[in-house]
């Protein structure tokens, strides 16, 4: 299992840049080899994706979600992957968003891409590719701002 961690730091203040990353369905703008995200319900998405010329699809579930705070999920089918990304208010119209992710390649195509660093530079790409979406903007094309409280321990 790989660990990646990004920041960028964006020039909207701090709830425009949760507002866009709650929006899923818009993460094939600004995510390489993302083609589709479908938001199935408040917690639930279906994700379709291209990496390195292989097709996968799974679904993941938002585990927490507190609004202009953090947005974690973790897969429920498919490749085992797990994540968070926070935001941090640095001013009123800057805003530092960090993704934290667990992933567990799954088949040779990945497990190549992620010893050779590829994952890590995707990531990267992503959350600059987000920098440049979202400040372009100026706005966010909507925003859910429900919580969604981790799963409690068991007793």
């Amino acid at each position: 299992m790989s660990s990646i961690t990004e920041s960028v730091d964006v020039e909207v203040p701090v709830s425009t840049a949760y507002n866009q990353w709650t929006q899923f369905e818009t993460f094939p703008s600004f995510m390489e080899g993302v083609d589709e995200v479908q938001q199935i319900g408040e917690t639930l998405t279906h994700w379709r994706m291209s990496i390195g010329g292989v097709a996968r699809e799974f679904d993941a579930a938002i585990t927490e979600q507190h609004p202009d705070e953090r947005v974690a999920w973790k897969s429920i089918s498919g490749p085992s992957h797990a994540g968070v990304v926070t935001f941090h208010r640095l001013d009123d119209d800057h805003t530092r968003v960090t993704a934290q992710m667990d992933i567990d390649p799954d088949g040779f195509a990945e497990t190549v891409a992620d010893k050779a660093g590829f994952l890590t530079h995707r990531v990267k790409g992503d959350m600059q590719r987000f920098k440049f979406y979202i400040e372009d903007r100026g706005t966010e094309s909507g925003g859910w701002r429900g919580e969604v409280e981790p799963p409690g321990l068991p007793l």
